[in-house]
């Protein structure tokens, strides 16, 4: 008996996401630019889809009813069948009817087609062998092409080449680019004379640098100083030619560049200044901590220096760039268009509850401007194939079921989202009348149980969406925050304590800093409940210093 791996079927249930599915979700997560892109990259591929000028864009109803209509109707194959029955049916007729007209069983002329008549009269004559009429003769003039005779051989003029088609290059290489940290760096490498391992150990410095020009590595604790041994052992180099590397690194512009953390990188700038300041170097090598603690005395009282000398160092301190590598990572401005508008103002019946006295004081109104208005085109449907042109008519069925999905997905997510809106509205009214300090909490659960879907279609619905309000364009996840613990907790949100918490740190005695168990009393005394680790991480969220680095002498 045979005792290897053998396949063995196995019955089960699986569910699986059909292509039309796939589409309505990755249609829902596209925000109004992406969308635009998505609906003319269609239009290029489905030849059943219609940019509609005129007539109306078909409703979900319409799209409903003509999948229905599609799925009723039968296969190509039985088309194609019926097709054929119906053309041996039409043949068998016509050979009946012409041996009809032979035998003088028809009742004159007036029982056949226009035409038949003289058909049939033909038919005994040809089978007879009589003669058929006379062909009019052909003159063999008519066949010489005058006109590329004179131009080929009696025109004297210069006879060019005919015209020749060259592929051009795209114009998209033309368009400057603005340069990189790494191709800069790159650039400067090159026109230095080195060593084989010395440009490949600099390859691999320049390639670990960050967007602010540091030699780091990301790991579970954050942005870390990377070690040039490590990447000597990475490379598989020796570490001299590790060490000389990022020496070389560090003496390109821009200056600064290869530190692995702020003190190196202030010192590198510092050193490539034609006249260095010893009290400056003091400062950045051994008192950078001081320093940004505002300890101003206490540096003077340690390096024997009067606090003006320290103050006029740390001036030049502020001219140097602790991201040197921004300069050329700059960020790519981002370019948003609302998805919906807020527009203030009820509605005689809204069009999403369909409700004449909707409680809401805003409309949705869904930003449609420059998106293609698409239609279905039903030419290519009700065209007649035949049995030769099997694969056109079922490849002619597929696109037009994807064109009517298509178009649903369209309409399902525009519905969607003016849904996830509506009830946004129902909850953040105030919010749109008053401000951020109305701003109520509010949960994707909540309105996904409201608008009867999954919470993942309403994360879908307002992800990487925006809305045009009254208070400015807001993205739509804006609006969702938690609400805080407490007596009269429940009505703010942890936006709204964030701003209380920096708040009240704006407003403290410079000298006498607020503690964040001070803050977390404060709080509760106003309702909030919340803990001294909770204060801790908010203000660590804001990039708030700790009380002991906010507090400054006189």
């Amino acid at each position: 008996m045979y005792q290897g791996p053998k396949l063995v079927p196995k019955p089960m249930l699986k569910q699986s996401l059909t292509p039309g599915l796939v589409q309505m979700v990755s249609i829902l997560a596209m925000n109004k630019l992406e969308l635009e892109e998505a609906i003319t990259e269609e239009l290029l591929e489905n030849p059943l889809l219609d940019e509609a000028q005129d007539e109306p864009v078909p409703t979900l109803q319409e799209l409903n009813a003509a999948e229905e209509e599609l799925r009723r109707a039968p296969a190509d194959g039985e088309i194609l069948a019926a097709v054929d029955g119906a053309g041996r049916e039409s043949e068998s007729a016509l050979d009946g009817a012409g041996t009809d007209g032979a035998g003088g069983g028809l009742a004159g002329d007036d029982a056949l087609p226009p035409g038949a008549a003289e058909l049939a009269d033909r038919a005994p004559a040809a089978e007879a062998g009589a003669e058929a009429p006379a062909e009019t003769p052909v003159d063999p003039f008519d066949e010489i092409d005058y006109g590329s005779f004179f131009d080929e051989y009696l025109d004297p003029g210069y006879q060019g080449h005919e015209r020749e088609e060259i592929e051009k290059p795209s114009f998209e290489t033309f368009l400057s680019a603005p340069t990189g940290l790494s191709e800069h760096l790159r650039w400067q490498l090159s026109s230095v004379a080195v060593s084989a391992e010395v440009r490949e150990a600099a390859e691999a410095i320049i390639g670990n640098l960050d967007e602010d020009g540091y030699l780091t590595a990301e790991d579970e604790r954050g942005r870390q100083p990377l070690a040039i041994e490590e990447i000597a052992q990475l490379e598989q180099l020796p570490l001299p030619a590790m060490r000389e590397a990022l020496a070389l690194v560090q003496s390109f512009d821009p200056a600064g560049v290869g530190a692995r953390d702020l003190r190196e990188c202030l010192l590198l700038q510092l050193r490539q200044w034609p006249v260095v300041n010893p009290l400056t170097l003091a400062l950045v090598s051994d008192h950078l901590a001081a320093l940004e603690s505002r300890q101003y005395r206490e540096i003077a009282r340690a390096l024997a220096v009067s606090v003006e000398d320290v103050m006029a160092a740390l001036e030049l301190i502020k001219k140097l760039d602790p991201h040197p590598g921004r300069r050329y990572n700059k960020a790519q401005p981002r370019l948003i268009e609302p998805d919906v508008f807020f527009v203030k103002g009820r509605p005689e019946r809204c069009w999403i509850c369909e409700r004449e006295d909707c409680p809401n004081q805003y409309r949705v109104v869904t930003n449609d401007d420059g998106l293609p208005q698409l239609s279905l085109n039903r030419h290519y449907r009700l065209m007649k194939w035949d049995k030769s042109q099997r694969d056109v008519a079922r490849y002619i069925r597929d696109r037009y079921a994807s064109a009517i999905q298509f178009l649903k997905n369209l309409e399902q997510r525009k519905q969607t989202i003016a849904r996830v809106c509506h009830a946004i509205i129902a909850r953040q009214g105030d919010f749109l009348d008053h401000g951020i300090d109305r701003l109520r909490p509010m949960m994707i659960k909540e309105v996904a149980e409201e608008i009867g879907v999954h919470p993942s279609t309403v994360s879908r619905a307002v992800a990487n969406k925006y809305a045009h309000t009254p208070q400015g364009v807001l993205e739509l996840r804006f609006f969702f925050t938690e609400a805080v613990q407490g007596a009269r907790g429940g009505e703010t949100s942890l936006l709204i304590l964030k701003r209380r918490v920096k708040k009240l740190i704006d407003e403290e005695d410079p000298g006498h800093p607020l503690t964040d168990e001070r803050i977390t009393e404060i709080l509760r005394a106003q309702g909030i409940d919340v803990t001294r680790r909770t204060v801790a991480k908010y203000r660590e969220d804001m990039h708030i210093p700790s009380t002991h680095r906010r507090r400054r002498k006189a």
